[in-house]
């Protein structure tokens, strides 16, 4: 892939906005209009099974195998995950909305026994949900702690392939289909 640079009379005519006026509103408008991948990840402590939806995914490195999860810190999850030390990715379907909505806490709740969500464990002991693309386990190698937000990046310690199928993707705010 080659980059060019634009002469001026090519750039965008789009004012560009300082870092120091940046606010969360226009931030969140602004990066919703990324299509990315929905997850659920999930893990298992001793108070019982937990899991949420997120799209804030992404494989760091390829040797070793690392990923790397951003949550808010104002989510339980943040606890669940260095309790647990060990987190679970499911890449979810395109038949798998519901459980992303259940996840993000807009539909009937899950509760500690993932009643009503068929599962399995992985190795690491974290629910595995059945039907996904794919799923990694990790175990927790670093936690960052960034703004609003904790960083966990994650070694993979094992991973399987599931049903070929369209992935769940979330853009402009709401849920699309990708085919392969």
């Amino acid at each position: 892939m080659s980059s060019t640079r634009k002469s001026p009379d090519q750039q965008p005519q789009h004012e560009s906005r300082s870092s120091d006026v940046v606010d969360e509103r226009s931030l969140k408008r602004v990066a919703a209009l990324f299509a990315a991948g929905v997850t659920v990840v999930t893990m298992r402590r001793a108070g019982g099974l937990h899991g949420l939806t997120l799209n804030a995914y992404l494989t760091v490195s390829w040797n070793p195998p690392l990923v790397l999860i951003s949550i808010d810190n104002l989510s339980q999850s943040v606890d669940h995950i260095r309790d647990a030390g060990v987190f679970a990715v499911n890449f979810l379907s395109n038949r798998q909305e519901f459980l992303a909505e259940r996840f993000a806490g807009r539909a009937p709740l899950v509760n500690t026994r993932f009643e009503g969500v068929p599962h399995r464990f992985g190795a690491t002991g974290a629910p595995l949900l059945d039907n996904a693309l794919g799923w990694l386990e990790c175990r927790v190698e670093k936690t960052i702690e960034a703004g609003d937000h904790t960083l966990f990046l994650g070694r993979v310690v094992g991973l399987r392939e599931g049903q070929r199928g369209s992935a769940l993707a979330y853009f402009a705010r709401a849920y699309r289909s990708v085919e392969p």
